[in-house]
């Protein structure tokens, strides 16, 4: 028996046990290995839904159940944590005939576990504007939080995502969206980047100083409403100082 074959079998239930696994009196553990078999598919099933509640809400428990099923036993686990697991959602989705009318799952999906990566991501001092003139504020070099996420999409990620979780926001429209992902305090919060946030974003892993990152959208996105942008990246603990800067 090979590590292979115990996974499969440990994650498909019409495979038999694995050679080898018997009892003390050299019967094969069918019980047993059934046991254990259904905690460990459970355990990996609860994780799936834990990260991806609103995948579920769009495909429905059932369907989403079915769907878990498939994905576990194509997609073993790779990391001893189980937090870790679930991380090639997008793409399964965005492969996965049966859902092909939806082609946003994949992408909502994206978002789903963005707001994982957030969640266990390290923490980072807060920037807090309020400390900084603006001449000062304009002149820091400033990046990412680590638990700051961009998803960017070719459909409206955020509204699904938001109308999922409350039927009563407004239906999405078609178009793209960007979704900010940060986290000030403890739980992830998703928010939608208007215009020009990715390439500001994208802008920040690199500029010397934020003046600078917002030159550099402005080049790019000429249009970018700059101030919006601005509030939207320092209100919501998207940043903290570079801790490599000496920038005062």
């Amino acid at each position: 028996m090979d590590q292979l074959e115990f996974t499969q079998a440990l994650l498909d239930p019409n495979r038999p046990v694995p050679a080898g696994l018997v009892d003390p009196q050299g019967r094969v553990s069918q019980k047993r290995f059934a046991v254990y078999r259904n905690n460990v598919v459970l355990s990996l099933a609860e994780a799936l839904t834990a990260t991806y509640p609103v995948i579920q809400t769009l495909l429905g428990a059932e369907q989403f159940a079915k769907m878990a099923a498939i994905y576990l036993r194509q997609i073993p686990p790779v990391s001893p944590k189980i937090s870790d697991y679930g991380d090639q959602m997008p793409l399964f989705l965005a492969r996965f005939a049966p859902v092909a009318k939806y082609p946003y799952l994949g992408d909502v999906a994206s978002l789903e576990w963005g707001m994982r990566r957030a969640y266990h991501a390290a923490d980072a001092g807060p920037l807090d504007a309020a400390d900084f003139t603006p001449d000062a504020l304009m002149g820091l070099t400033l990046r990412l939080a680590p638990a700051t996420q961009i998803i960017r999409s070719t459909y409206p990620v955020f509204a699904i995502w938001t109308q999922a979780l409350d039927t009563d926001a407004p239906a999405p429209q078609p178009g793209a969206q960007d979704v900010l992902i940060t986290r000030a305090e403890f739980d992830p919060q998703p928010h939608f980047l208007p215009h020009g946030g990715a390439q500001l974003a994208a802008a920040l892993t690199t500029a010397p100083t934020l003046l600078a990152a917002l030159e550099a959208t402005l080049t790019q996105i000429p249009d970018a409403d700059i101030a919006a942008l601005l509030t939207i990246f320092l209100n919501s603990s998207a940043l903290m100082r570079d801790p490599e800067s000496t920038t005062t």
